[in-house]
């Protein structure tokens, strides 16, 4: 049987199975292994590396938003600075305003209050000689005799005097 006449072969297989595992194991250990480590400690480098990188983009990044919020802070505080001036000053213009034509209200006021008064002396006045002129001619009608003008009016005005 053929599958018995192999055991005579086995030591010198086991002879080779040892060569090529010695040969492969050279190999291995002094070409493709330190080729494999290179490589391994490279990437493991470079990661290393760009992970500082990283770190240092992200610390770099915080800092600009930091500075990105202390400005638009800045910026907003000096925001409404401006709209409490602005409003401030507003307010003062208002109000002058409001004063300067309140003055000239209290001065247009004070004029048509003369000229009222004015007005009432010389009603007053007037009243007083239609008065005497209605009861001159009311005395004359009724009596049929003609009254002293002085007269009628001395007694209009003490007719005046006594209702004031």
């Amino acid at each position: 049987m053929p599958q018995i006449e192999q055991v005579y072969t086995f030591p010198s297989q086991i002879f080779w199975l040892v060569v090529a595992f010695a040969v492969l194991y050279f190999l291995m250990s002094k070409v493709a292994l330190p080729r494999l480590g290179r490589v391994i400690e490279e990437r493991r480098r470079r990661l290393d590396e760009d992970l500082e990188k990283a770190a240092q983009m992200k610390t770099e990044a915080e800092a600009v938003i930091a500075a990105y919020e202390r400005a638009l802070a800045d910026a907003r505080a000096q925001a409404q600075a401006t709209v409490k001036e602005t409003n401030d000053r507003l307010a003062a213009e208002a109000a002058e305003r409001l004063r300067v034509a309140g003055a000239a209200i209290a001065e247009k006021t004070e004029a048509a209050e003369r000229r009222i008064a004015e007005a009432r002396a010389a009603a007053m006045a007037s009243v007083k000689d239609i008065a005497a002129e209605v009861a001159l001619a009311m005395t004359e009608r009724l009596t049929g005799t003609a009254v002293d003008p002085a007269r009628a009016r001395a007694a209009v005005e003490a007719a005046m005097r006594e209702r004031a």
